[in-house]
């Protein structure tokens, strides 16, 4: 039954498509492009739409008022938007969008990835879709520059692969970036405790540097996000991006993107030109969205150098993982120092590493706060803030369990006094 199901549900769907064609084309014929080009955005949806549906009431199929309102809606959408995407882009509960081919279309829900029936008619409709998107950042794709970064109007970051690089076919991932959550809506959501919030939030008043660290999904930037939000509104804060994800409530932010070469390989400005000159800009915080090479030497020096408070995000396993991480990242950098130098840098600039990570279910979490306790050039030690003790998986699959803080050492609870935070001992009370 269910594959009878679907086979009917493709052959309404092959149906629509060849409607949909022939009214795009007459369409076409019918409108004055000089006339449509002069007209506003939303002028020129209602111009197609009344165009269309007179078209379509003249010599149409006989159609219901919501089939004809979908068939209007899907064939204005090819003319003006993303067409078939269109209406995903318009779901507030998808973050994820993925084409993989013109017949495969996934998108990301609730941490969880989902195949809907949404399909392109043709390879020609993916590639005019893929154009229309980037040529919006006066970028193009072809066989000659088969990768592009771009982004959309309304904020959505777009990354297009096609072939010969991708074999089976041109590859469309939009990921979207929801309204941001406050810190006191991820404790709703169970990203963390009130307890770690407050930790956390005592950390950021008291200009503690952070790294966020996470595999891709965790939920770094979104995290990110709310821990800037605990940022005094009078300081100025410049956010360094390569592709601007952050959304900051302060009244004093400057945001930098990064910029790709032009076609001709040049103009490019990369996030280490961006943190280099973020120093010259009187920054009294410094947030870099993700740390990917040698700008994160430049990310430690301005952390060591006065900059305190500044905030980055890194890919990693575990808090621990992440300072060889941040190692590694700088040796990238063109100017060659010895490991012990770098671990030197490490260790004088990063106080707290909050780990974060996308459960079985879905679900984000905070998994560990941890403090840097080593100093100077020796080995990497932490000694755990918080971290979630995961309860042992249920039939229903939900993955739940509760936050365990540990006592914190001596010297961060003085760093804290010493701005006028208190932080909440393991056993209850303050400790001051």
């Amino acid at each position: 039954m269910a594959l009878r199901d679907r086979l009917a549900a493709e052959e309404r769907h092959d149906e629509d498509n060849d409607l949909a064609k022939v009214y795009r084309e007459r369409l076409l014929e019918e409108i004055d492009v000089d006339e449509l080009s002069r007209l506003a955005p939303p002028q020129r949806r209602v111009r197609l739409e009344r165009v269309l549906s007179r078209m379509l009431s003249v010599d149409g199929p006989v159609l219901s008022a919501r089939e004809r309102s979908a068939l209007v809606q899907r064939i204005v959408d090819d003319a003006l938007g993303l067409g078939v995407l269109e209406p995903l882009l318009a779901d507030e509960s998808i973050t994820e969008i993925m084409v993989n081919g013109p017949q495969d279309v996934f998108v990301e829900r609730y941490g969880k990835v989902e195949r809907v029936p949404t399909r392109f008619p043709s390879s020609d409709q993916l590639y005019q879709t893929i154009d229309r998107i980037v040529s919006q950042v006066n970028r193009r794709v072809d066989e000659s520059s088969p990768m592009v970064d771009a982004r959309l109007p309304s904020g959505e970051r777009v990354n297009v692969i096609i072939p010969p690089l991708a074999l089976d076919g041109p590859t469309l991932t939009i990921r979207r970036f929801p309204t941001p959550f406050r810190m006191s809506e991820l404790v709703d959501r169970g990203t963390l405790d009130e307890r770690t919030a407050a930790l956390l939030g005592a950390c950021v008043r008291a200009r503690l540097n952070m790294v966020v660290s996470g595999g891709t999904g965790s939920g770094k930037t979104t995290f990110l996000n709310a821990l800037s939000g605990m940022i005094p509104e009078h300081e100025r804060i410049v956010t360094i991006e390569d592709a601007a994800e952050l959304s900051l409530q302060q009244g004093h932010v400057v945001r930098l993107e990064s910029r790709p070469a032009n076609v001709e390989g040049r103009g490019a400005v990369v996030i280490r030109d961006l943190v280099r000159n973020a120093l010259r800009m009187r920054p009294d915080r410094i947030i870099v969205g993700e740390v990917r090479g040698g700008e994160t030497l430049d990310m430690l020096q301005a952390m060591n150098t006065g900059h305190d408070g500044s905030i980055a995000t890194v890919h990693a396993n575990t808090a621990q993982d992440a300072l060889g991480r941040l190692e590694t990242l700088a040796s990238m950098s063109e100017v060659e120092l010895p490991v012990t130098t770098l671990r030197d840098q490490i260790n004088s600039a990063i106080d707290v590493v909050i780990h974060l990570d996308r459960a079985q279910d879905g679900s984000r979490r905070v998994m560990e706060v941890q403090a840097v306790r080593s100093r100077r050039r020796e080995e990497y030690a932490l000694t755990p803030l918080v971290e979630f003790v995961a309860d042992p998986l249920g039939p229903d699959r939900v993955v739940s369990g509760r936050f365990v803080p540990s006592q914190p050492p001596e010297d961060l609870v003085e760093r804290l006094r010493r701005a006028g935070e208190t932080v909440q001992a393991s056993g209850g009370g303050e400790v001051r």
